[in-house]
């Protein structure tokens, strides 16, 4: 995340398509017009974050969610109609910082399973510093099930996208399908929650090592 009060500018720090992304979380028409506009709205959405990691959406408040951010309720307003407005874009946030931590991890893998590897340990990484990434996803099934819906939605069809990307290069079995996907995301999501949240008694590089070798060789004896 970008931190509070650096100098340098959120599309020096992220580029500009993360830029475009984040003025997307903002509700319609309120999306920020400078950087100065996109450091605040990141410091909103990190408070928020923080705020509903704590306290839960019902208990958390917008004025909880400003004091954390350091700004004046009004400027909550220049960004966000309501709690739920925040609430939903925080979920699409926090999707997308998953997707960012994992892709050059994916991007730089020699092959497929390797990719799959990479992209399990860095989101061990990521869920062990953010660990409210959870209670929020969680909560949202509730709160606003379409964000639910499509945070798991989009998660499965990116990998479906690569595996069979994959399996066009002979990388992995032809027949790869939604199925899969479906089951490395799940895998991957319990993994987090058992090894991120939960306890961190593995490093994310040996969790990832044992699915890697499950991914590549399966469960039957050699």
């Amino acid at each position: 995340m970008v931190q509070r009060g650096a100098k340098a500018t959120l599309v020096d720090v992220i580029g500009e398509a993360d830029a475009r992304g984040l003025d997307a979380t903002a509700s319609a028409g309120k999306a920020p017009r400078t950087d100065r506009g996109r450091r605040t709205l990141r410091a909103i959405l990190d408070a928020a974050a923080e705020e509903f990691g704590e306290k839960g959406f019902h208990e958390g408040s917008i004025s909880g969610i400003t004091r954390r951010a350091g700004v004046a309720l009004g400027t909550f307003y220049t960004y966000f109609d309501s709690k739920d407005a925040i609430f939903r874009a925080l979920v699409r946030d926090m999707s997308e910082q998953v997707r960012d931590r994992v892709a050059p991890a994916l991007r730089n893998a020699p092959d497929q399973i390797a990719a799959e590897r990479a992209g399990l340990s860095s989101f061990l990484d990521f869920v062990r510093g953010h660990k409210e990434i959870y209670r929020i996803i969680d909560e949202a099934e509730f709160v606003d099930p379409a964000s639910f819906r499509d945070h798991y939605a989009t998660t499965a069809e990116r990998i479906e996208q690569r595996l069979k990307a994959a399996a066009g290069r002979g990388e992995v079995r032809a027949d790869v399908s939604d199925v899969h996907a479906w089951a490395i995301m799940g895998m991957n999501v319990f993994l987090g929650l058992r090894y991120g949240v939960w306890d961190e008694d593995r490093t994310p590089d040996a969790v990832a090592d044992t699915v890697a070798d499950m991914l590549r060789d399966g469960l039957v004896p050699r």
